[in-house]
Parts: structure tokens; sequence; C-alpha cells
């Protein structure tokens, strides 16, 4: 029978990775998995204990399409709270995790054949959905003299070599860590409005930053200035609050897109989890951000404990890791290819690494992603493992 030629999409690798870490672990080796974005974790107690109160004794049938009005409501409020920024609720679309999101986002301001311009290296599932939905990807090759995020000259040789319809930025940006300024993203905001491209900002690392410790969430700049020149903002519970099963995410959508993602959300899944979102509103507590920060710190530690033994690690290219958890270091020098490296790691030390070609399938064969979102004893003991492994590899 016929298989559609949409669906002819790779893989995340990081999947792989991490079954064959699992199944490592499943048959009693000592695995270290530092290949998945996943906090360690886990949702804080007052989301726990909200949703034990719902299991119990709550209604857990639909919600609206665009989410439960009291999540919605947060949510908006939240925009005021961390970035003195006025959000509607009814501009708020409760999703089932980021990747739903995107995907309803990509369906209702993309059609079949547009061009829509990301960076390179960046998040697989950005390219991979798009091509699924019959968008023409354009990767911009955004290495260490861009800080690995698209600039307007970029943009302009796209636009005048083509076309453009969309562009999508992260920041920070996965996989590595950069983030991009306010005077930039407000540059590329005005360029995208007038050139009529249609900006979707990926933030679900917001709040995962490192200028300053103890902060409430680092004020990073938000793409919900700029809603009424028709930008998006899509985010998440999974990062900074640590809901990765959950399942739950949110748009932030300009007036013209409200009605069109409502409509497609009602078709594609009815409504986001209703258990995730009643208790996801206990995010915003003061409890729920609370323990938000206390996991950022443990972050940051973690951070520092590889940041202070690049040099042991003999990784000179390592982008700099503003924001979110990760480290994307050239690993070259081995000899290796980024998948045999990780490969090799796993099976020879039980440390789980992802390869870059993950992220970046022309310069991504040199390149391995750390996350450190894991807590710092494992993290440090990962590194340990790294850098003894690699004097065996200088050996031979």
């Amino acid at each position: 029978m016929k298989v559609s030629r949409r669906a002819q999409v790779p893989p995340f690798a990081v999947m792989e990775v991490l079954a064959a870490a699992n199944a490592r672990r499943a048959a009693g080796e000592s695995v270290l998995n530092l290949c998945a974005g996943e906090p360690s974790t886990g949702a804080s107690e007052a989301v726990r204990q909200r949703a034990i109160e719902l299991l119990t004794a709550g209604d857990l049938g639909y919600t609206e399409a665009l989410g439960a009005p009291a999540l919605r409501r947060a949510i908006a409020e939240h925009y005021g709270r961390w970035y003195d920024v006025e959000v509607s609720p009814e501009q708020v679309a409760v999703t089932t995790g980021s990747s739903g999101g995107f995907m309803l986002a990509f369906l209702a301001a993309f059609d079949v054949g547009d061009r829509v311009a990301l960076a390179r290296p960046g998040y697989p599932a950005y390219r991979n959905i798009l091509t699924s939905l019959g968008c023409e990807v354009v990767e911009l090759d955004c290495g260490p003299e861009t800080r690995y995020q698209p600039t307007i000259s970029q943009l302009q040789e796209a636009y005048y070599g083509g076309g453009l319809d969309g562009l999508v930025i992260a920041s920070p940006a996965n996989p590595t860590g950069t983030m991009i300024p306010a005077d930039e993203l407000a540059a590329l905001a005005s360029w995208c409005s007038d050139f009529d491209v249609r900006l979707v900002s990926d933030e679900i690392y917001h709040g995962i930053t490192y200028e300053e410790p103890g902060v409430d969430a680092v004020r990073t700049a938000t793409a919900a200035s700029y809603l009424g020149s028709g930008a998006v903002v899509v985010n998440s519970f999974s990062k900074y609050w640590a809901m990765t099963g959950w399942r739950l995410g949110w748009l932030v959508l300009p007036d013209d897109l409200v009605s069109a993602v409502d409509a497609l959300a009602s078709n594609v899944a009815l409504c986001p989890p209703a258990l995730a979102q009643h208790a996801g509103t206990a995010a915003f507590s003061d409890a729920g951000y609370a323990a938000a920060r206390a996991n950022a710190e443990q972050y940051r530690e973690s951070r520092r404990l590889v940041l202070d033994r690049l040099d042991d690690l003999g990784w000179e290219r390592v982008a700099p890791a503003d924001g979110a958890f990760y480290i994307y270091a050239d690993v070259s020098r081995s000899g290796l290819d980024s998948v045999t490296w990780c490969e090799r790691l796993l099976a020879e030390t039980g440390v789980a690494l992802t390869p870059g070609t993950d992220f970046d399938g022309v310069h991504g064969h040199d390149w391995v992603r750390l996350s450190f979102a894991a807590a710092p004893e494992v993290v440090s003991e990962a590194v340990d493992r790294i850098i003894a492994w690699q004097r065996t590899l200088d050996v031979r």
C-alpha cells in the first residue's frame, strides 16, 4: 500500500539514543543520560498536589478547544508578570505540548509550497514538521560568526533568492543555547513585518538563562511584544516547569490567526489533556514559580561543572551556553564522526549524548550535544567518564 511522501521525514535521533540508553539500563548497566532535554526534577509539588485533587474529585471532561479559561488567563497574566507585556487570554491557545503548538501554528500560517527559513543548527522538528506539511524549508547556515542565530542579511538573501513566507527563531536555542538580544529581536520582527514574513518564535526555554543568579526570570525578550506585527509565540510547560510528560504547551497568537487555530485545534485534538491543563494552573502559583526557580539554579550549577572542565574535555569549539541546558561542542579532534563518537561513548562508558547530525545535516558530523538538565552529581560523573574515555582515544 502507498505511504505518503509527506511522511518521509527522518526520525528524531535523540529518541533513538534515549531508547538505546534505556535498553542498557534495563540490562543492568550504569547509564548516565545526558542526551535528552528533559529536566530530572519533574513537576512541582504544587502541580502534583493539584493533579491528585483533580483525580479524586475533579471534572476531567473536555475543555474548550483553545484551553481551559482559567489556564489561558493565567498564561496571559504571566506575560504581564515576566515581560510587562499585555496579552489577552483570547490570544492564548493551550496546546498538546509545544509540538502540538508548532503543528497548529504552521498549519494556520503557511500553505503548501511556502518558503520558511530557520537556523542551522536547530531543533529538527521545525524542519521535519514543515516538510511534512509541504512547505519548503530554507536553512540559514548560522555559525559562531552570527552566534548561531539568523541575521537580517541572511534573510535578505533568502527573500530575494526565491521569496520567503516565514521565519522560525528560537531564543534560547536548541542545541546551542544562544539567545537573541532584545534589539536584534526587534530588528528581526520589524524586518518580517516590512516584508510580510510570518515570525514564529520558540520561547520554551525562557526562564532558563544565566546572566544573573537568583533572578525570578531572566528578562528575555519575547516576540509577544510584536503580536500586532503578526508574530506567533510558542511556549511549553516542559522545560522551565519540568512537565515533559504532561504534554502541555501554548501559543500566543496575533488576532488574524486565532480563529484559524481554534478551528484546527477542535478538529485535530478536540482539546489538550484536561488533567494537565487544570493542574498546570498551579505552575503559576507562588509555589510553582519558586520550584521552577530552584530547578533553574540547579541547571546553573550543572552548567558550571561542564564549563569549568572544557580544557580537560579538549572541546575547543563550544557554542555560548547562554540559556537552556545544552552544551554544543565540536569533537572532531577525536578523529571520529559524531554518530560514531556517541555510539562508542555509550557502549564504552554508559554516557548518552546526542550527535550533532540531529541538528545540522551539513556540519553536524563534527558536533555533539550534552544536556545538563540532569542533577549536578550525575553531570559531574558523566564528565569524569567522558574525560577518561577521551584520553583512551588519544593514545590509540
